[in-house]
């Protein structure tokens, strides 16, 4: 390990503040892992790390060896070396970060080549209708030149050919273009932002791939670890690693055994920083996502039942084909066919073998016509290009969708989980009330000496949280969560707190970071000046009320906490709660040094006879429109029930302030419950009455997941939200998992299924029309593509059957259903959700994907297209003054313009669906091109001003019959 680090030992030297008296290895690597002192940033060569041995760096943390680190002076020495001041970070200016990625690589990762669009071709190709179509267009060529000659026994086969191309084209490019639009997606989910320390500035937050080897990363609770590195300083840091060793559980990561820190797990507890050592394809993950492919090939429960769907259909086709070959077969060999000269075809022995073959091979052929006629081949098209433009817009609406069926579960959800801060509310706190005993205090020049150090100690120290400010007439910047920024910027701005000096008096002995359960957050410190030892407590103000047995009052005496005094703060808490202030308490203990003892660092810290310091209310208002958007999910028959860890008094207020409440319902203890109470119920008890349930106030993780849990045993199909790690098992459990995306920690991310990217409730009622549009657009495309189906079976049945030939032929049938269906789809997905969706009920998941009302209007309208296909085919020629070709040309024609007609009548009129008018429009002009211009390669005919005319007229009826059919009862 000694061979790690060659650095040039007189560059350092004078920088030099460590005992010489050390082994020879462990000189050598002091030398070399010398840092500044904490206020320089060092100014790095280009030829800095050119002799360090960057492979045996990468193995000594992955391997986790703890003896090289040790022989390598320990994390100071490899931050040396890394040219790295531990407290104050890189310089991060342009060229430093530019070097460090030259020598060392980027935070990003070599996966596995995207598929391309040739790969996704093939896969097409393999299709079995495709196949099908390739061996009849193979026999038709074939056939087509044997009867024909060269000249024109060619084009039937080639226009199948081109169709069939076409075919593989569109599916080709719509898997492909999903498959990029995922990529996208991905882009954006994994381009996470992370707390770095550069140029003494801890607040800073930048891009996971721009880490660079070096830098100082602040890692807390929900967060992905980066990038490999070591542990510098920290408090109770837990990581889950069992996304890298497949071990269960968490591991305690400090400075003593186990410094190591490996990118891609996860931080379930705690808060550090740590030195990067390792990025990109030379950490742990590295290695396992190299492996990895881009495309997954998702298949959403709409899409399985829509193959279900259509197998079933096909089969059905089969079957009525099978009969038909029969039927046909026996014909003919019986001798009861005709040819188009009207002599008998088969005369047994005298027939010749090249006559029969020929015959037979055109029954085979018009029974594989029908076949093709009846599979609905445009239909798994159509809805994967109705998913992928789904997706775009909701991107739009700011929801960017993890899981591809989420698409489609959010039309079914019928009731939304949801917490309360950043969701119903803006997020934006700021502290407004703050009590001394029984006291508001406005001003810090009231507060005596004393009592206001405690104060400056118990927010300063007791946080993860920074202040920074450039200079002495600049603003005063804040990070760390919500709270802790209001919190800070009270302090700082009217207690005249300054954070460094706090920090400076003391020493930390022991943090407990906030939980979840206890709602409060601890710290355990020395007192630099007179050696004492004190505890600060800081939480939701009736939990640390609850652990306090004394008070400071406005002059700084202390007093004891009995029954009246005890009331008449939860007074206090109750009325700022009432107003929609979340309540929050400083409370403090000094405790004699034998009482601390040795080791107490891995020690709980002692949680009574504390004495309370003071109160602050923090307002946090609700977000513009929320209202109307809780209003909006009641419409649409979604249940919004609000779940916070909040008390009951301000989650009352806060649900009544956004709907979720009426004022008449604040007081019924069956809508109002607290999460222990919830959670003590019998399990009869939670299923009675979780359905009335509206509001859960002091709630945790494990009561949010029981909810959902009872919620979904009922029946309902849940939407939950979520943004921390502790959020992650009520996420899973979900129906549909909504993470926050600008609070949501990267735990909470991976366990959702869409990403609300404002972290807004508009947002989220948006993505419940989404979910319905994609629902009703799916069925829409169901009733045109099943009518055109069932229409065209049943007429080349009757023809074949009657006739001995096919009226619709292969090409036909692949214009009609896959052709024209796909711009159909283009046209439905081009559409964006109206608010209208969202007046009906949701969407019921048990219900039959064709419904009674669907197979109203599909019959309708394709027994209209038979009757008129069948009329036109028996009696059609009397009718124009026509001939065969034209009479079939005609019948196509009208085919074609009732798929267009019945497109428009599918859909709600929209004034200002430019795209949708104009795909239609495409649609009617191929049409007209085909029929007048590629009459060689479709066998058609030109038509008439005229006979355009009878078409157009005799399609349009399918508008009235549309209209007239949504009166019949179903």
């Amino acid at each position: 390990m000694s061979n790690i680090f060659l650095t040039n030992i007189n560059s350092v030297e004078p920088m030099l503040d460590e005992p010489t008296t050390v082994s020879k290895p462990s000189k050598r690597w002091r030398l070399a892992s010398a840092t500044t002192p904490s206020s320089v940033v060092l100014n790095v060569q280009p030829d800095a790390f050119s002799d360090i041995d960057k492979t045996s760096l990468n193995a000594m943390v992955r391997e986790k060896n703890v003896d090289q680190l040790l022989e390598a002076g320990g994390v100071v020495g490899v931050a040396g070396a890394l040219k790295t001041d531990i407290k104050n970070g890189i310089g991060g200016a342009v060229d430093d970060v530019a070097l460090r990625q030259a020598a060392f690589g980027s935070n990003t990762y070599q996966r596995q080549p995207a598929k391309s669009l040739i790969h996704f071709a093939v896969e097409a190709c393999k299709d079995l209708t495709n196949l099908v179509l390739l061996l009849c267009a193979t026999l038709s060529l074939g056939f087509g030149i044997k009867e024909q000659g060269l000249k024109e026994g060619w084009y039937d086969s080639a226009s199948i050919f081109v169709a069939v191309l076409l075919v593989i084209s569109v599916s080709a490019v719509s898997n492909f273009w999903q498959n990029r639009q995922s990529q996208r997606l991905s882009k954006v989910s994994n381009n996470i932002k992370v707390d770095v320390v550069r140029n003494g500035r801890s607040d800073q937050q930048t891009s996971i791939f721009d880490i660079v080897v070096g830098d100082v990363v602040c890692v807390k609770s929900g967060d992905q670890v980066p990038a490999d590195g070591l542990f510098l300083n920290g408090h109770s840091l837990q990581v889950d690693e069992s996304s890298m060793t497949g071990k269960g559980g968490c591991v305690e990561v400090n400075s003593d055994k186990n410094p190591f820190l490996l990118s891609g797990t996860k931080v379930a507890d705690g808060y550090a920083r740590m030195l990067v050592t390792s990025v990109g394809m030379n950490t742990t993950s590295g290695q396992m996502m190299s492996t990895i492919s881009g495309y997954t090939n998702e298949h959403t429960p709409l899409q399985a039942r829509l193959h279900k769907l259509t197998s079933s259909i096909g089969k059905v086709g089969l079957a009525v084909a099978f009969l038909v070959l029969v039927v046909l077969l026996v014909r003919y060999f019986t001798g009861n066919t005709e040819d188009e000269n009207g002599n008998q075809e088969f005369i047994g022995s005298k027939t010749k073998v090249v006559d029969m073959v020929n015959s037979v091979v055109r029954i085979i052929e018009a029974a594989v016509t029908i076949v093709i006629a009846a599979i609905p081949e445009g239909l798994s098209l159509a809805v994967t290009l109705i998913l992928a433009s789904s997706m775009e817009g909701m991107m739009a609406d700011q929801a960017m969708v993890r899981k591809l069926s989420a698409c489609e579960t959010m039309g079914s959800a019928t009731t939304i989980c949801t917490d309360k801060t950043g969701i119903l509310t803006l997020n934006q706190m700021e502290v407004t009330k703050f009590w001394l005993g029984q006291d508001p205090v406005g001003v810090s020049s009231s507060i005596s000496t004393n009592l206001l150090n405690l104060i400056h100690q118990g927010v300063a120290l007791n946080t993860f949280g920074s202040v920074y400010r450039a200079t002495s007439g600049s603003k005063f910047e804040f990070s760390d969560s919500p709270i802790e920024k209001a919190i800070l910027s009270w302090a700082v701005r009217k207690l005249d707190m300054d954070m460094e000096t706090t920090k400076l008096s003391c020493t930390i002995l022991h943090v407990e970071p906030f939980n979840s359960e206890k709602k409060r957050s601890g710290v355990s410190m020395r007192s630099n000046a007179d050696n004492t030892i004190h505890v600060h407590w800081k939480g939701a103000a009736e939990m640390i009320l609850a652990i306090c047995s004394s008070y400071y009052d406005a002059s700084g005496s202390m007093k004891d906490l009995d029954d009246g005094e005890r009331m008449k703060f939860e007074q206090i808490i109750e009325g700022m709660a009432a107003r929609s202030l979340r309540c929050i308490a400083f409370a403090h203990k000094q405790i004699p040094e034998e009482d601390h003892g040795i080791g107490a660092g891995l020690q709980k810290l002692k949680e009574d006879n504390l004495t309370l310091i003071g109160l602050v209310g923090i307002e946090d208002p609700c977000r513009p429109g929320v209202r109307e958007a809780v209003e909006t999910c009641r419409c649409a028959g979604v249940d919004v029930k609000m779940i916070t860890g909040d008390n009951i008094f301000i989650a009352r207020a806060i649900a009544t302030d956004c709907g979720i409440l009426r004022p008449d319902q604040g007081t019924t203890s069956e809508v109002v419950v607290e999460g222990e109470v919830f959670r003590k119920y019998t399990p009869e008890e939670r299923m009675e009455k979780v359905g009335k349930i509206r509001v859960m106030a002091r709630s945790s993780p494990f009561d949010k997941h029981l909810m959902v849990q009872c919620l979904k045993q009922k029946g309902h199909v849940v939407a939950v939200t979520g943004d921390g790690t502790y959020d992650a098992p009520a996420l899973m459990e979900a129906n549909i998992g909504l993470c926050m995306g600008i609070q949501g920690t990267q735990v909470a991310k991976e366990s959702s299924d869409i990403i609300i990217l404002d972290d807004n409730f508009d947002s989220i009622a948006r993505v419940f029309m989404w979910g319905r549009f994609v629902h009703y657009n799916v069925q829409k495309f169901i009733q045109l593509q099943l009518t055109v189906t069932l229409a065209a079976l049943v007429i080349n049945v009757v023809a074949v059957v009657s006739a001995h030939e096919v009226l619709f032929d292969v090409l036909s049938l692949l214009w009609l259903t896959l052709i024209l269906d796909t711009l159909c789809a283009l046209a439905l997905a081009t559409q964006q959700p109206t608010k209208d969706l969202n007046e009906g009920p949701p969407v019921s998941q048990t219900q039959p994907l064709i419904t009674n009302i669907m197979w109203r209007n599909i019959l309708a309208q394709a027994v209209y297209q038979i009757a008129v296909g069948l009329t036109l085919k028996f009696i059609g020629e009397s009718i124009f003054h026509v001939n065969e070709k034209v009479k079939n040309t005609l019948i196509l024609n009208i085919s074609a313009l009732c798929q267009v007609f019945n497109l428009v009548n599918a859909k709600k009129l929209e004034k200002k669906n430019k795209l949708f008018w104009g795909i239609t429009g495409i649609a009617i002009v191929l049409e007209v091109v085909a029929v007048e211009f590629l009459k060689k390669f479709g066998d058609t005919k030109r038509l008439s001003w005229g006979q355009w005319a009878a078409c157009i007229g005799v399609a349009a009826v399918s508008w009235p019959i549309g209209f007239l059919v949504e009166y019949i009862p179903v």
